[in-house]
């Protein structure tokens, strides 16, 4: 596990995970982009996820609804309302910071800025003559709000009447399309909704690399279930979520609980996992009972009624409905800071390996020929079993400092073709954890490597 952020940061540039947005214009702070191996990874833990969220469950469908919605729905959801942060700035240096998380951090813990109403924080500031942290003056703005909803508008005319919004989140996609779902599948409560989205908001103080971003991307999922139902599948859930994160191959040490102190007001019940960052724990899943307020404002906002009438029973009813929604930005970070190893070997050499599950990693296997005259050979091999995986091929340097190479972005497994291929058809296989060695079939590579995945798989 990687111990400081910056690190990681280093090792994801270098190494093609992710890049500064935009950084030959200087960068966009607090946008990222995804490189060769950070985009590999990023779709295969979203595969993972489309495996066992939907694939292996019953009643479980994904869709993919628009960024850009009626502006009435984010009305109903209540954003519009009171999707805000309070924030302050200072007047000497211009800074900004969100007040409520500022109020806790100046204190150290000992007061809860998020329970302080706008006027109380004001207050405190003043009488206890808090400083810029950046400046050192005390000459801060009152508190005011900070819309977290980005803007945009549609047509050719800037006038509120043209105002929508770019979606803070997905949920209320799978929210709206509840009926259509319903009809068009047939299916009975319980049943789930799941999608892969974009989701943006407009943060005052994003960071810690991609943990906190204006961009971001959501792996929601909704299940929908009958009132006296909705506590024994919230508790399934947050165990399930837990189990994803663990066959990602994230270590339980890791990962951790943590129940709201204070519910949202349409929240019954609501829990957090949480991964140990460099930086300290941080949310990468969240687990909501959120009763049935999210349909029955849908249902008050627009009027189409939202109820769902049992087949059997002939009862209708607002369901209830559990979420769980895992950030796939995030997941992302919480498998590289726990893949990343430094390991110094019997000859005192450094080996940076990224102990990533394979079953995920960006690159199932490296074809490393010996010399330049097993190429053509090599690269046989290489096209067949890119039929098959994503493979990279790799011919320069010592045979050596390319094992070392594919450790460091987590190939899991190396096949050398040598001299003997020719006469033998056999290649060595290496495994990056074990570093050991076995000379294979080149018949076989395939069915060895699809086995040895088969074993992680999530």
């Amino acid at each position: 596990m990687v111990d400081d952020m910056q690190k990681l940061v280093n090792y994801c540039k270098a190494n093609g995970f992710m890049y500064q947005g935009s950084e030959i214009y200087g960068g966009l702070a607090n946008t990222w982009d995804y490189g060769p191996l950070g985009t590999r990874l990023k779709n295969n833990i979203k595969d993972a996820w489309r495996k066992r969220y939907i694939q292996e469950r019953d009643n479980s469908y994904e869709i993919d609804a628009a960024i850009l919605m009626h502006p009435r729905v984010w009305e109903a959801s209540g954003h519009v309302s009171s999707f805000y942060d309070p924030k302050i700035d200072c007047k000497r240096c211009k800074t900004r910071f969100r007040a409520d998380n500022f109020i806790t951090e100046i204190s150290k813990g000992k007061v809860n800025g998020d329970s302080l109403k706008f006027e109380e924080i004001n207050d405190y500031i003043r009488e206890n003559n808090v400083k810029c942290p950046v400046c050192g003056e005390h000459d801060f703005t009152d508190v005011r709000k900070f819309s977290q909803m980005f803007e945009t508008y549609r047509g050719t005319v800037d006038d509120k009447k043209s105002i929508i919004y770019l979606r803070p989140e997905n949920a209320q996609g799978e929210y709206v399309n509840f009926l259509n779902v319903q009809r068009t599948t047939r299916s009975k409560l319980p049943f789930s909704i799941g999608q892969i989205g974009k989701a943006f908001r407009n943060e005052i103080t994003p960071g810690n690399f991609t943990f906190r971003t204006i961009e971001f991307e959501q792996m929601e999922f909704q299940t929908f279930c009958k009132k006296g139902k909705d506590s024994e599948i919230y508790e399934y859930f947050k165990e399930y979520a837990k189990k994803f994160f663990k066959d990602l191959g994230i270590a339980e040490e890791n990962l951790r609980f943590h129940n709201h102190d204070k519910l949202a007001h349409y929240a019954k019940e609501a829990c957090d996992i949480e991964y140990k960052f460099p930086f300290g724990w941080g949310e990468i899943n969240g687990t909501h009972n959120r009763t049935d307020y999210d349909l029955s404002r849908h249902q008050q906002f627009s009027g189409k009624n939202m109820s769902y009438t049992d087949s059997e029973s002939n009862e209708k009813y607002i369901p209830y409905i559990i979420e769980s929604t895992i950030g796939v930005d995030r997941a992302v970070l919480a498998v590289l800071s726990d893949a990343y190893q430094e390991e110094i070997l019997e000859n005192n050499e450094k080996r940076i390996v990224l102990k990533i599950n394979p079953y995920i990693a960006p690159y199932k296997v490296a074809i490393l020929p010996l010399t330049k005259k097993q190429t053509e050979e090599a690269k046989t091999i290489y096209k067949a079993l890119s039929l098959e995986f994503m493979c990279l091929f790799d011919e320069s340097g010592s045979i050596g400092k390319r094992y070392r190479r594919q450790d460091e972005i987590g190939t899991p497994y190396c096949i050398t073709v040598d001299y003997d291929t020719l006469e033998d058809k056999k290649v060595t296989i290496r495994d990056r954890d074990t570093m050991q060695q076995e000379r294979i079939n080149v018949s076989d590579i395939k069915d060895v490597i699809l086995k040895r995945i088969k074993k992680f798989e999530v």
